[in-house]
């Protein structure tokens, strides 16, 4: 089973890479946003120390970490964001991993695909045969968060900020595919790093 890791700055396209992927590649796909939201939850394994660490007023009424309270408290405070991610980040990489684990027990898929906007700085290259980076052009970028999610120029320049260069997304990855284009282009992109990927893998 190959294991790809997926990563790109905010609207670069990434669902619509992992869409096409899924529905026409033997795979298994995981979202690190998802596994994220999931060791939060009462019973998993963050749960109890993030409510430690930022008081039981981040819950809501059903006893879960409500995500809005979260945001405000540790976007207000740069030493309790860092501590935050210090207990989400390695519990979301061994979450991962094991799903990887059971997934070649079971030896059914081809491919492994795990998706992080922090693929990078969260090391996941040591997990990892090969690392994508998805890109699009920054006026792309804006347009598509500005049409499809209502994002103001301010918030995305906020967000843009925090993010790793095109730079540092080329050096951190392996390939690139340019997705700042038509869908048909992107998907003869996939394709071709697929063939790549296998044939270099012994697939």
């Amino acid at each position: 089973m190959i294991t790809i890791g997926i990563t790109g700055g905010v609207g670069c396209g990434k669902s619509s890479v992992l869409d096409y992927i899924a529905k026409n590649y033997n795979c298994i796909i995981v979202i690190a946003d998802d596994i994220g939201n999931k060791v939060k939850e009462p019973g998993q394994a963050c749960f109890d120390k993030l409510v430690d660490l930022m008081g039981k007023d981040v819950l809501g009424y059903d006893g879960y970490i409500d995500k809005k309270k979260m945001a405000e408290k540790i976007f207000a405070d740069h030493v309790l964001l860092e501590k935050v991610n210090d207990i989400i980040h390695p519990a979301v990489t061994e979450y991962i991993l094991n799903l990887k684990a059971e997934e070649m027990k079971k030896g059914e898929k081809d491919y492994f695909f795990i998706e992080a906007a922090l693929l990078i700085e969260c090391g996941y290259r040591a997990y990892t045969d090969e690392m994508w980076y998805i890109y699009a052009s920054e006026d792309v970028r804006r347009k598509r968060l500005r049409d499809s999610r209502g994002y103001s120029d301010k918030k995305i320049d906020s967000i843009i900020g925090t993010q790793l260069s095109e730079e540092n997304f080329k050096k951190g990855c392996d390939r690139m595919i340019d997705n700042s284009g038509n869908l048909k282009e992107t998907y003869r992109q996939i394709d071709r790093l697929m063939k790549s990927a296998g044939e270099s893998i012994g697939k």
